[in-house]
């Protein structure tokens, strides 16, 4: 017996002695930073990180690091691989099955074993939002955790797990540590009052980009995420918790999104136990969730959220925390128990490190529950892209709130029949009749479609094949017809591409191409709505102005598969001629002639329609613009054009909304200059700019007595001096006059959003639309009334006028309770105003939630307004937003020219 001890006491002391030295052989960040991560007032930036990344991958056989990509700035984007040094040794094989049992493109007994097979892959990111620095600094704690230590948990979790850990945006990192950093009195350290985005272009936004991934980090993500590895949890870090809380996590409030697999929600349901139940054991107070916070899974697009589309169980914590220690303040209301926060937390001192403690248990919290029940998660992603192909193989009738009100009127048409024996002291309780259901959910033309065709005659079929691409990007299968084909009557040509719905990722096809049917949520009848948490409605197809048809039956064809995550090029072919046209239609029109008028070619409009047209001269380039053309002899009724000298205003910390438009600009080779309320204020703006861009946010609301005292960003000594002429706001008595001076001169001037105020400054002939008379007097519909979050709705359109050229007499824009105006007096009839888009119906809602929206019928929502010598273009919508309105980016584009 003691012979035994003593043997086993020695292989224990062997194994410790082990350990110690394994952990000794991965550097702490201690020893590379200088400071335990989670030590107040201390931050790392991204230089200092991926070299400590780097080390982990050197020092450690569970550790590989994969460069993802570069970043908007040229940055390298790494993501660390974390597994036992076994599952390290057959990466590709454990990719593959996370792959096949994705696409389930198989049985469920061939499914079976790869789940017994396969590794389950969990993704853990960091630093998306960089000012929540939390994020960042808890993704190199855990990595070097899982690279150095060795107790029971975490080898069983490196033995059943494949760890992505991913940071999610190291430019901003770079930008918000050294920011913080730069003080050397650590008390004045401070992440707030950045001079730009802490993304090159979308800053916070960048998190609203992962349907469309127009930016290179989302680009880089949605790679690993949907077409390389599609793990089958994710989780994004983020903060700040709601006050008097620590974090906000799984599950989440309703509504969630209809398009869903149930086994996906009951998921979240288990994971956010897993999650929830670790802090309560590990006493840690403070997490709240469903309706303790305002997250729901209705959107798309997030990071968290694309990744539902793909039955992925996606999660999001809100932490709060920063390096300089703070206080949990004391919030009443949050510290009686209760369903959705059992264990609150009491006012308390709180630092960085409770912070990054926290969020390393949640992290194991996630990783326990992926090692216990890898086959299952591994099975599940399977069973729920099975299921979504065998519903896109049939007949199918999804349910929205539209169709639960059409079942409840066709009910009103049958008093349905008496159930014996029901409520006998009231009488026989009254069932509604099966037929009502019938009427709406057996009805054919109520069937979910079977898919979708992208004909190659549209007018912007390279625009059709950007919205193809962000698809392809997101894993999604398309297909491309080989040959001419036919299907209900209709003729397509060789070149168009089909989607069909009979693939695992279903809930992301139906989300790009049908409209959202948002619930009127309100916490009471009467009450005030409730937000959503971002967009109600976002039809990606709406927003770029795709034409597809809606195919109900199974149809079949010449049709090639494209492969997974391969993008697709437009095949113009550029014929022999004079003189070509380029449609206005089509958006790539526009940067082929911004590549003609640089290189000195001349370039004609229709005075028509706004086609252009351009000599054989510009040949050469417009083959490499690949644009769909034509040769023509240009019309005797023609403009010559030249680039306009474009301004395009930001502000100090950077606009997200002058960011997307930048952005834009540089997509389409547009020149602009990017000027900032000093620059306005300076004056002689006609004499270095022709038109000026004012996105949402620029111009202030018009007071009823003169300019705003308010003082707007840091003080100038307060920041380096490169940033201070970034200082200052829009003001109605410095900076209105030289905007009207420069319209009087002949310039230009584009507002969009909350900019349109600039028409009320210039008391133009227009009043706010979305009003209501009470006692005499205007005041703004309550929002019990009228409320149209994020939503797309159809406007008509006056396509004869320039401004408006290429688009189509309807069409869809981004609302988001945006200005809405009604002209007055003379305003049309003296030419003062023109209309440019209206809403001519009661119900103009196409994809989202818009409560009260017969108030907007015959609202003007964009117009132009002739000042002096110059033009002012107001659109209420949101033209540009997040650079995803593909249909509406005309309405700049037309403004851009002279």
């Amino acid at each position: 017996m003691i012979k035994k001890y003593c043997k086993n006491l020695c292989l224990a002391l062997l194994l410790a002695g082990t350990c110690n030295v394994y952990a000794q052989q991965v550097p702490s960040p201690k020893s590379h930073f200088g400071f335990d991560i989670g030590d107040n007032y201390q931050l790392a930036n991204y230089t200092q990180t991926q070299a400590y990344f780097k080390k982990l991958a050197a020092s450690s056989d569970r550790v590989k690091l994969v460069d993802i990509g570069k970043t908007e700035e040229g940055r390298a984007q790494y993501m660390l691989i974390v597994s036992s040094p076994e599952n390290i040794k057959k990466l590709d094989r454990y990719k593959e099955i996370s792959q096949q049992l994705a696409h389930a493109e198989m049985t469920a007994e061939q499914a079976k074993a790869l789940a017994e097979e396969g590794k389950a892959v969990v993704w853990i990111d960091g630093g998306l939002h960089a000012t929540e620095v939390v994020g960042a600094h808890q993704l190199i704690q855990t990595a070097y955790e899982f690279a150095s230590k060795s107790d029971p948990e975490t080898l069983k979790i490196l033995d059943n797990v494949i760890i992505l850990f991913t940071h999610a945006n190291p430019d901003g990192q770079e930008l918000v540590s050294n920011w913080y950093m730069r003080e050397k009195d650590e008390k004045k350290r401070t992440t707030s009052a950045l001079p730009v985005l802490y993304e090159k272009y979308a800053g916070h936004d960048n998190n609203r980009d992962f349907f469309m991934l127009n930016l290179k980090e989302t680009q880089n993500i949605g790679k690993q995420l949907f077409v390389e590895w599609l793990p089958q949890i994710m989780y994004n870090h983020h903060q700040t918790g709601p006050a008097g809380t620590v974090v906000a996590g799984p599950p989440y409030r309703d509504p969630f999104n209809y398009v869903f697999d149930a086994t996906l929600l009951t998921s979240l349901d288990a994971v956010g136990a897993a999650m929830h139940n670790r802090m309560n054991v590990e006493n840690k107070p403070g997490y709240t969730q469903r309706g303790g916070s305002v997250y729901s899974t209705w959107y798309n697009g997030g990071l968290r959220t694309t990744t539902y589309f793909h039955n992925m169980i996606g999660l999001l914590t809100e932490i709060i925390g920063s390096p300089t220690p703070s206080e949990i303040p004391l919030v009443p209301s949050r510290l009686l128990p209760n369903g959705d926060s059992p264990n609150p937390i009491t006012p308390r001192k709180w630092y960085f490190k409770n912070s990054i403690d926290y969020s390393v248990s949640l992290n194991y919290a996630v990783l326990n529950y992926a090692q216990r029940y890898h086959d299952e998660l591994l099975f599940n992603i399977y069973q729920m892209g099975r299921n979504s192909i065998d519903r896109g193989k049939k007949d199918n009738w999804s349910f929205s709130p539209k169709k639960i009100e059409a079942i409840n009127n066709a009910a009103k048409q049958d008093r349905g029949v008496a159930i014996p024996g029901g409520d006998a002291d009231f009488g026989p309780r009254r069932q509604i009749s099966i037929k009502a259901f019938d009427t709406v959910m057996k009805a054919p033309e109520n069937r979910d479609p079977r898919g979708y065709i992208l004909s190659a005659d549209q007018p912007d079929f390279n625009s059709a094949i950007k919205f193809l691409n962000a698809l392809i990007r997101t894993g999604i299968v398309v297909q491309k017809a080989t040959a001419p084909f036919s299907v209900n009557g209709k003729n397509y040509p060789t070149g168009s591409y089909i989607v069909k719905t009979d693939q695992a990722f279903r809930p992301h096809v139906l989300d790009m191409f049908e409209p959202q049917d948002h619930p009127n949520d309100f916490k009471y009848e009467g009450g005030a709505p409730i937000p959503p948490y971002d967009a109600a409605g976002w039809t990606l197809a709406y927003l770029m102005d795709v034409k597809f048809d809606r195919i109900l039956d199974d149809f079949s064809g010449p049709f090639e598969r494209n492969p997974y995550g391969k993008l697709l090029n437009p095949e113009n072919k550029l014929t022999s001629g004079s003189t070509y046209v380029l449609s206005a239609a089509q958006n790539d029109s526009y940067t082929a002639v911004n590549d003609l008028l640089e290189n000195k070619i001349e370039v004609y409009r229709s005075a028509d329609n706004g086609n252009f047209y351009v000599s054989s001269a510009g040949k050469s380039i417009l083959e490499k613009a690949n644009v769909k053309l034509k040769t023509a002899t240009a019309p005797k009724n023609k403009i010559k054009i030249s680039a306009g000298r474009i301004a395009l205003w930001d502000t100090y910390g950077g606009s997200m909304a002058s960011g997307w438009v930048r952005w834009m600009m540089e997509q389409y080779h547009y020149n602009a200059t990017i000027i900032y309320p000093q620059d306005i204020d300076a004056g002689n703006l006609k004499s270095k700019f022709d038109v000026i861009i004012l996105v949402g946010g620029a111009v202030p609301a018009l007071q009823s007595t003169g300019g705003s005292g308010r003082t707007f960003g840091p003080k100038a000594e307060d920041i380096p001096a490169e940033y201070r002429n970034r200082l200052g706001r829009i003001t109605a008595d410095k900076s209105i006059p030289q905007l009207k001076k420069f319209l009087e001169d002949g310039g230009n001037i584009v507002t969009i959003g909350s900019s349109t105020n600039l028409a009320y400054h210039l008391n133009l002939p227009v009043r706010n639309a979305m009003v209501e008379i009470i006692k005499g007097e205007e005041k703004k519909l309550p929002s019990e009334k009228f409320y149209v979050p994020g939503s797309v709705l159809n406007v008509e359109v006056d396509t004869k006028l320039p401004a408006a050229w290429g688009m189509e007499k309807e069409a869809g824009v981004y609302f988001d309770n945006s200005p809405v105006f009604r002209l007055t007096g003379d305003a049309i009839a003296s030419g003062k105003v023109k209309p440019l888009m209206w809403f001519g119906s009661a119900t103009p809602l196409r994809s989202g939630w818009a409560w009260g929206q017969a108030y907007l019928q015959d609202g003007v929502t964009a117009f132009e307004a002739r000042v002096g010598k110059g033009k002012l273009l107001a659109f209420g919508p949101e033209i540009a937003f997040r650079a995803q309105t593909h249909g509406t980016f005309k309405l700049i584009f037309n403004q851009l020219y002279k």
